[in-house]
Order: C-alpha cells, then sequence, then structure tokens
C-alpha cells in the first residue's frame, strides 16, 4: 500500500517503511509525527483520490534525526565592475521513516 502525502509544501509518494528526508518539523529524534495531508492512496488496483485530502486517512511515521544537508555555494558576479559576493547555504532537514498508513 502506498499514499501521496503533503508535508512541507511538497508532495510525497511514501510505502511503509520507507525512508525520507523532509523540511524541517518542530519535533525531536524518536518522536512520532502524524501526516493527516493523505491526497491518495493506493492499494493493488484499488486507488482511492481525494478532494482535496481523503477523509480519515492518515500516514504515521517516526523521527529519526534533524540536521542539514550538504553545503551548496552561491555566487554574485558583474562582470567589469569588481564586485563579486559569496554566500553558502545548509538546507535543515527532518529525517523520517514511514511506519503505518491508515486508509481511514
Amino acid at each position: 500500500m502506498t499514499a501521496i502525502i503533503v508535508t512541507g509544501g511538497k508532495q510525497y509518494k511514501v510505502a511503509e517503511g520507507d525512508t525520507l528526508f523532509i523540511e524541517k518539523l518542530p519535533v525531536q529524534a524518536g518522536d512520532n509525527v502524524t501526516f493527516d495531508q493523505v491526497l491518495a492512496i493506493l492499494d493493488g488496483d484499488k486507488a482511492t483520490f481525494g478532494t482535496p485530502v481523503v477523509e480519515g486517512a492518515k500516514v504515521e511515521a517516526s523521527v529519526e534525526k534533524n540536521g542539514k544537508g550538504k553545503k551548496i555555494r552561491v555566487l554574485k558576479y558583474k562582470p567589469k565592475e569588481g564586485y563579486k559576493r559569496t554566500q553558502g547555504h545548509r538546507q535543515p532537514y527532518t529525517k523520517v521513516t514511514i511506519g503505518k498508513i491508515i486508509a481511514g
């Protein structure tokens, strides 16, 4: 059974046991989190789609850790003006493992 959930403004297709890196959530490592915005549930040949969400459906997950991604370098440059600026960025994330999909 798989489900399509929304979190952090993005959509993810998840199955039980999957590990995801999602936008940072305000929870600690070891806590459980429930995603109640389920857009669709796919179970073999049977598919249930919500308008916009499936009523009573939710996905339970456990938080493994919070962290930061790899550093990216952002460079601004204007030729012939002697202007150059460098900036770094590390996107925070939450690593979750999907536990159970409840179809409602």
